[in-house]
């Protein structure tokens, strides 16, 4: 049986990718600073690791010989973390990255790392094939810590590839959704105050374009990537490369809960130039379909019939605070124990 390590292992995409490794046969090693998330069931096939992956020693103890992939998921994920915790951004991506990729150096170990869509920043020429240039705002501009670190992680792989023969591939996710995302993204943040009686947000008109990919196909494209030999020293594009503007996700939303009219936010008049947007973001994803077989199945509205059945059924996740990077005043009912977002970081937790 294949033994695997998932760092950020109990955060949205890393529960889901557990969950798919042990439906696979493998045995899981996770390795995180919180619990795996509450209607995710025990089993004798995942260990769990309470750990913080800038702590190498305790990493060590996991990242170690016997080890057959290690997919480093752990990062601080969210605008609102980019804006109000910058430091822990930069120093997971960049320490917790190093630590992993030496640890599994030595141990032989495979390594998926996950990257984003992020590090393209405001490239207007889409859509955006691996190789593509970087186009970024100023250092000074909170928004972009996240991509100049996600970045530098994607340089310390190739060069641990290049220089100490590590098998690694990369792989950029573009706008995921789905059961268990923390509501401070643009659907599950949707979905939450649809559920909740408030109206959705549309932030600078809603005329922005994005391509959702269901989380589902995002593990399935991880795992594909983690076990095939052609991947190794590759990186791939993963998303569902059907531009959507962000006022018709809401209205779908709406649709789809029998929810309000959306309540339109000047992202300038909440965060002045703190923050800067992007108009369109959309993957070239034919790379991976050409060398790995792989494209995205699911459709908008069937994933996001899926994430509001399984969100109605779960009543811990709609009594989580809106955690949005422009929340408003109201409060919601309840508050919930908050899941993991899969950063792997021993306090104050904010995982992918």
């Amino acid at each position: 049986m294949a033994r695997v390590v998932v760092t950020g292992g109990c955060g949205f995409l890393g529960s889901h990718l557990v969950d798919e490794l042990v439906r696979r046969g493998r045995q899981v090693t996770v390795f995180d600073g919180g619990a795996p998330p509450p209607d995710q069931r025990p089993t004798p096939a995942v260990r769990h690791v309470t750990g913080d992956v800038r702590d190498r020693e305790r990493l060590a103890g996991v990242v170690r010989d016997g080890v057959d992939t290690v997919y480093h998921l752990a990062a601080v994920v969210g605008v609102d973390r980019y804006l109000d915790r910058p430091v822990d951004v930069i120093d997971v991506n960049l320490l917790g990255t190093r630590n992993v990729l030496d640890l599994a150096a030595a141990a032989g170990a495979r390594v998926v790392l996950a990257s984003t869509s992020e590090v393209f920043g405001k490239n207007p020429a889409v859509p955006w094939r691996e190789d593509d240039d970087r186009v970024l705002g100023g250092t000074a501009v909170d928004r972009w810590c996240y991509s100049s670190s996600k970045a530098l992680a994607e340089h310390l792989t190739y060069a641990f590839v290049r220089e100490r023969g590590l098998r690694a591939s990369i792989v950029r996710y573009f706008n995921l959704y789905g059961p268990r995302q923390r509501p401070a993204f643009v659907v599950s943040r949707g979905v939450h105050r649809a559920l909740n009686g408030r109206p959705p947000l549309v932030y600078d008109g809603g005329d922005q374009t994005r391509c959702f990919t269901y989380v589902a196909d995002a593990v399935d494209a991880t795992i594909t990537v983690g076990t095939r030999e052609e991947a190794v020293g590759e990186c791939f594009n993963v998303g569902r490369p059907v531009e959507t503007t962000v006022a018709e996700l809401s209205a779908l939303v709406g649709e789809l809960t029998g929810g309000g009219a959306a309540v339109p936010i000047a992202t300038r008049d909440r965060l002045g130039d703190r923050y800067q947007d992007l108009r369109r973001r959309v993957p070239a994803t034919g790379k991976i379909g050409e060398m790995l077989g792989w494209r995205a199945t699911t459709g908008l509205r069937e994933g996001l019939t899926r994430t509001i059945e399984w969100a109605r059924a779960n009543p811990w996740w709609l009594a989580l605070p809106d955690t949005g990077a422009l929340p408003d005043t109201g409060a919601l009912p309840g508050s919930g124990a908050a899941p993991s977002d899969g950063a792997g970081l021993s306090a104050a937790p904010s995982r992918r």
